[in-house]
């Protein structure tokens, strides 16, 4: 239970704000400000203890405490290593950021296009932090988490071996934003060790909470140079690089001049008039402000001679700057992938055109929600599933039909900071499925099997796969679809965070079955009761002409036990005390005959149900046949209550006997009448901390 409160309370906190950049989470509950005020008044320089210079802090297999690379190291602070350390001398830029002994080029890549952005830069990394003035040995860095912007503590202790820096440092080794930025972001995924390998985009998204999309250039999108105009438009950021063949070719030179393994930024994107036709242009920059492309549309290429005196003076520049045009075409065979990080709204300025930007979070969890890709048919349709409504068409289409352009990224959340305790990225993706109409704007309607058994997909991502998010851009003509992202196999727990960035307004979201009792209500009076019925009853209750719950227990495991066709460990005296709270009308704690054969009805329908929704015939039920069985025996829950009763009421294989099968729903039956019973017709009750405790102990 304690789990839905806390998503309760974050639900909650993202409804005030809380986790947008203006109002970052403390991360770990540490307050940058208080925490520094406090060793300003103690004069005494920061010693953070949730990330202490420790070996554990450093890694757990190639960095682990037991490993030879970590020998001789020490932490030292940037006032022990130079005599006059800055954090940052005057500008950021790329010369601040030289690799060290990890293996977290990926992260280096990112904070590099970082620096050639200011804006977003100063959101990452607060400038008003300095080795000088009120210095307490605290800094602060923001990343994006899943939806939320998070402000991380550290303390300037940093990784050394023979007084130099271990990991990230500068080029003249007296500047520390970066060594202490990347302290920050393992400090967030748990240790150094866990940033070893990754992706440029990962970067891009955690230090601007944009969305991310890879383009390989060896098979370029028809409609690439279209949609790179439109990124440049909505002031995203967009990097290019070509592919290294061994570590000899990192950073070498072709005889073009371009740099292979080296990250460079795209800047601009024009059409020109060139011998009778229109050539299109890509902008490059190279982040070393020289080495530049010496081929056709370079600065000093003759066919500019061919085009306008207007566009000649406009868009040519003879500096050795690092900035240079070439054709689109030479772009799709010198370069390898083209990454466009697409920024939310509020990182933008007026001047930019917006993405519509909508995100959810949920859960695959075993046994309810986790249902596998569509090679698993049974199980596919119990993931959780969104639904996108597109109404408003593109203003520029790239090939002159409507339809709605939209990005979907779905993200896999936490994993890098799981891997010092073994887990690794799941295999993860999505499919598509356009609504047939009797489906639009029914909200509460979660598909079931044979929605998918008859249909196809309309759109996939590009593929499933083990990386932390899959991202993939869509245009499709106006309607309502359906968007169902799975781990390809089933059975695997995680949490995710979906979102949709959207050229025009789009409403986006979860579906889920109503929450809803229709319970039948079985109407028996004395005189319906046969004599035998009577007899037997007279027997089992005693002199009292009553039946206990304990009564009840032995009467319930000694008929449970004749049979060979269900699994159970017998009645438990909870579930017996449950079933008795259910019926007991008088408030004695008994069952009277009509009490009695009420629940003798109601066990002979769960037999029913039980044996029926039991497919396979093992005796016992699968988690997935137990949620189609609530539903036939008169429940209607969506996928937060199913999690809660397999969490619940399963065993350790995943599977639920009768007993327990009982016990849900006789449960689930009294939490509802309970609520009915005080409930005046508005769907809400009010109660106070007694009344609720009371209610819940029932």
């Amino acid at each position: 239970m304690s789990g839905v409160a806390v998503k309760l309370q974050h639900n909650r906190d993202k409804s005030q704000g809380i986790g947008k950049n203006s109002n970052a989470v403390p991360y770990l509950n540490q307050n940058y400000k208080s925490l520094k005020q406090s060793c300003l008044q103690r004069r005494r320089l920061f010693e953070d203890e949730s990330f202490e210079p420790l070996p554990a802090s450093l890694g757990f297999n190639e960095l682990g405490p037991s490993s030879y690379k970590v020998r001789g190291i020490k932490w030292l602070r940037p006032k022990d290593i130079v005599s006059n350390p800055k954090f940052i001398k005057q500008d950021a830029t790329r010369t601040d950021i030289c690799q060290g002994a990890l293996g977290d080029c990926w992260l280096l890549a990112a904070i590099a296009s970082l620096t050639l952005n200011k804006q977003i830069l100063s959101r990452v990394v607060p400038h008003d932090q300095s080795f000088e003035e009120d210095y307490a040995g605290i800094f602060h860095f923001e990343f994006w988490q899943f939806g939320d912007w998070v402000d991380v503590v550290v303390d300037d202790r940093l990784p050394t071996r023979d007084g130099k820096l271990l990991f990230v440092h500068s080029e003249d080794g007296s500047e520390f934003w970066s060594a202490l930025l990347e302290k920050a972001y393992a400090k967030l995924n748990g240790c150094y060790e866990a940033l070893s390998g990754g992706s440029t985009t990962e970067g891009f998204e955690d230090f601007t909470g944009g969305i991310a999309e890879r383009h390989e250039l060896s098979k370029p999108d028809p409609h690439l140079f279209n949609i790179i105009r439109k990124a440049l438009d909505r002031g995203s950021l967009l990097g290019c690089s070509i592919d290294i063949t061994s570590a000899a070719d990192s950073e070498a030179v072709t005889y073009r001049k371009l740099v292979k393994g080296h990250a460079y930024s795209v800047t601009g994107a024009e059409q020109v008039k060139y011998r009778g036709g229109m050539e299109k242009l890509i902008r490059i920059r190279n982040p070393w402000g020289e080495v530049e492309w010496n081929g056709d549309w370079s600065d000093k290429s003759s066919v500019w001679r061919s085009v306008s005196d207007d566009d000649r003076q406009r868009l040519t520049n003879r500096r050795e700057d690092g900035e240079f045009w070439m054709s689109f075409s030479d772009f799709l065979r010198e370069y390898s992938r083209l990454e466009i990080c697409n920024l939310t709204p509020d990182a933008l300025t007026s001047e930019y055109r917006k993405w519509a930007e909508t995100e959810f979070e949920e859960t695959w969890r075993i046994g309810v929600s986790a249902g596998g890709c569509r090679n698993y048919p049974n199980t596919f349709w119990t993931n959780p599933q969104f639904v996108i409504k597109l109404d408003e068409v593109d203003d520029d289409p790239y090939d002159g039909k409507d339809g709605c352009t939209f990005i979907v990224g779905l993200m896999q959340k936490d994993k890098r900071r799981r891997r010092k305790m073994g887990e690794d990225m799941e295999t993860i993706g999505f499919l598509m499925y356009e609504l047939p109409k009797e489906y639009w704007g029914a909200k509460q309607v979660h598909l079931k099997k044979n929605f998918f058994l008859a249909n196809r997909s309309a759109a996939r991502s590009e593929t499933f796969i083990n990386l932390r998010e899959v991202c993939s851009r869509h245009h499709l003509p106006p309607g309502e679809y359906l968007i169902v992202p799975s781990t390809f196999e089933p059975n695997k727990n995680g949490d995710f965070y979906i979102r949709m960035f959207s050229e025009k307004p789009a409403n986006f979201q979860e579906i889920d079955d109503p929450v809803d009792c229709h319970v039948e209500q079985i109407d028996i009076d004395e005189s319906d009761i046969d004599d035998r019925f009577k007899r037997l009853f007279g027997q089992l209750a005693g002199h009292d002409v009553e039946i206990s719950a304990f009564e009840l227990q032995r009467i319930l495991n000694k008929v449970v036990g004749k049979r060979g066709d269900i699994k159970t460990d017998g009645f438990s005296l909870t579930t017996c005390r449950n079933m008795i709270n259910l019926l007991d009308k008088d408030g004695s704690g008994k069952l009277g005959l009509v009490e009695f054969k009420i629940l003798w009805t109601k066990i002979e329908k769960f037999l029913d149900i039980y044996r029926e929704k039991d497919v396979d015939n093992s005796g016992c039920m699968s988690s997935a046949e137990m949620r189609s069985a609530v539903e036939v025996a008169g429940f209607s829950l969506n996928n937060a209550l199913h999690q809660i009763i397999v969490a619940r009421y399963r065993e350790p294989s995943y599977t639920i006997d009768f007993d327990n099968f009982v016990c849900c729903l006789i449960r689930l039956e009294s939490l509802f009448n309970a609520f009915k019973s005080i409930d005046n017709g508005s769907g809400v009750i009010e109660l106070n901390y007694f009344q609720w405790l009371e209610l819940s102990m029932l």
